[in-house]
């Protein structure tokens, strides 16, 4: 893979958008590209965006292109429904087990007792919540593996053309735009059309589920949602062309930013990699594969606490 050139994430933007200021502040202006796949139907509709951007801005239609490859191609799509069932089946069961790791883990935390054999207990309930992750993370990119080595995926004559015609696209643009939307459906987007090599040395802004897409691992996170434990999972590899970061878009509505065990949990079980708030107003700013700056944007700490992000 060619060297990274700059990627930067920020937060939403459809209140307090910086995406204009982050592109000045680079000195780009044009042409852009903007994927904006993880809004489905509503792919397209950037009229907002090129207006806050004000240069030209080509949207490079992932979804509307996958659309069109699943009519074209029977075989490709019943293999990729046939895979997002196992996907899907996978989670639940993921999701079942991490329940009950989690509640061992949460009432070991309020636990009295030895502080040396509570500690320990701790670090094991840890090391289960870390494993099956890991394990997890595991089984879904064998599955993504196995879908492409056995569909030939980007050799296929449905593919092919949209490879090629997104290429030039991208080679022409200045910078990529990725917008969020369904974190999932872009994700499958991305990868359908082979997009980390045809991203790989460009300049990109990413915002929300965008954001998300380009880690090493896509964490879905949510202290309080309508429904549901609230406990962070893991959901699906990423682009990793962000690595040793998790993203958190909107943390201060999604997360108990103000309870220091939930917090330091988080950051424990998901370490090395740093937990980075993304909320209104935020950027931060890797360079070549090394971050190199950040504004308006947190790191969780391991003591629960909110930390100034520092330059790799």
């Amino acid at each position: 893979m060619r060297a990274m050139a700059d990627v930067i994430f920020l937060g939403p933007q459809f209140r307090e958008p910086n995406l204009g200021a982050a592109l000045r502040e680079l000195a780009i202006t044009g042409p852009l590209v903007s994927i904006s796949a993880g809004w489905q139907e509503r792919e397209g509709e950037i009229d907002e965006l090129r207006a806050h951007v004000a240069v030209p801005v080509t949207d490079l239609a992932l979804y509307a292109r996958a659309e069109e490859v699943f009519a074209a191609d029977q075989e490709l799509h019943s293999a990729y429904r046939a895979r997002q069932l196992r996907l899907r089946e996978m989670q639940n069961l993921y999701r079942l087990r991490l329940a009950h790791a989690m509640e061992a883990t949460r009432e070991l935390l309020e636990r009295d007792g030895d502080p040396r054999l509570v500690r320990r207990a701790r670090r094991s309930a840890l090391h289960v919540l870390r494993a099956l992750d890991r394990e997890h993370l595991c089984h879904i990119e064998h599955e993504h593996a196995a879908f492409r080595r056995g569909l030939r995926v980007q050799q296929r004559a449905s593919v092919v053309p949209h490879i090629k015609a997104l290429r030039g696209l991208i080679q022409g643009a200045a910078a990529i735009l990725i917008a969020g939307g369904h974190v999932a459906v872009l994700a499958n987007r991305l990868r359908l059309f082979d997009l980390q090599r045809l991203l790989a040395g460009k300049t990109i802004a990413a915002w929300s589920a965008g954001a998300m897409a380009l880690s090493e691992r896509i964490v879905l996170f949510h202290d309080h949602p309508p429904q549901g434990a609230g406990i962070a999972e893991v959901f699906d590899t990423g682009l990793g062309l962000a690595r040793g970061v998790i993203p958190l878009p909107s943390a201060q509505t999604r997360l108990a930013l103000h309870d220091y065990d939930k917090v330091s949990l988080l950051v424990r079980r998901f370490a090395p990699a740093r937990c980075l708030t993304l909320d209104a107003g935020s950027l931060v700013h890797w360079r070549s594969g090394r971050l190199t700056g950040a504004y308006a944007s947190w790191q969780l700490s391991r003591a629960g606490a909110l930390a100034e992000v520092r330059s790799a």
